[in-house]
């Protein structure tokens, strides 16, 4: 497959054929990948069976956010049994294009009230992986938080009475058919109250993060160790989460 420069002349960003290659982070020539995407998709009869068997093996990685001073590939990413949301980004990318489905990532910033009860900090990148489906792109964030997670956020979301936090809407989508859009903020980019910019489309984090619009803005070492900075508080809300999702030990602490 033809490799994808980090910056390219895009005519037509919607043209699927530009959205099979491999890149830095999607490794799609690895054998070991490519060897996990054909077990993934090997016995599915229709696209839609491969994008939902890669999907689901992508979405029950569970959600983290280690410390981490680089983008991992996809590959690397397989290996690991926890991963942030660039994390299962690049590897969802990379297996939807080794099944021959056409696949990028959308990159919003977010209003810090989206990662209520994680963290408070600064606004927030989130990858929506935007895929081609019976001829047109459809948009999914859903495969970032795996079913225990989400579950969890849900139940303290209610328990809290929050609109929002722990990277959702209370009432958002949980899971993607491999048809339509789903997303867990309840609304399409364009409509999100929560979006406070959409950066466009991208093969993958290491294209958005190097593009020039990323860089007049940020600081790629700065962005990465202040996220690291917040990556153990983060953590520890993530687990306490999980443990807890009615939030009844930090009712009777506060009590």
């Amino acid at each position: 497959m033809s490799e994808i420069p980090a910056s390219r002349p895009m005519p037509n960003e919607d043209d699927p054929g530009l959205w099979l290659g491999s890149s830095p982070l999607l490794d799609l020539a690895d054998p070991k990948l490519r060897l996990r995407a054909q077990a993934l998709t090997q016995l599915c009869k229709s696209e839609r069976e491969r994008a939902l068997a890669v999907y689901r093996f992508v979405k029950r990685i569970p959600f983290s956010r280690p410390f981490k001073m680089r983008l991992h590939t996809a590959r690397e990413v397989v290996q690991q049994d926890r991963a942030d949301s660039a994390d299962k980004a690049a590897l969802l990318v990379a297996l939807l294009r080794l099944a021959e489905i056409p696949a990028r990532v959308r990159y919003l910033t977010l209003r810090s009230e989206m990662m209520r009860g994680l963290v408070d900090g600064p606004d927030s990148m989130r990858p929506v992986v935007e895929v081609f489906r019976e001829r047109h792109w459809v948009g999914t964030d859903t495969y970032i938080f795996d079913a225990s997670y989400t579950a969890a956020a849900r139940t303290r979301l209610r328990a809290y009475g929050w609109e929002r936090g722990y990277g959702m809407d209370a009432d958002g989508d949980m899971l993607w058919d491999g048809t339509g859009s789903a997303y867990v903020g309840k609304s399409p980019p364009r409509e999100d109250p929560m979006v406070l910019q959409d950066h466009g489309v991208f093969c993958d984090t290491l294209e958005f993060v190097s593009s020039p619009q990323y860089r007049a803005a940020h600081s790629r070492l700065g962005r990465a160790v202040q996220w690291n900075m917040l990556a153990a508080g983060m953590e520890r809300a993530i687990r306490e989460l999980r443990e807890d999702p009615h939030g009844l030990g930090a009712l009777h602490f506060s009590g």
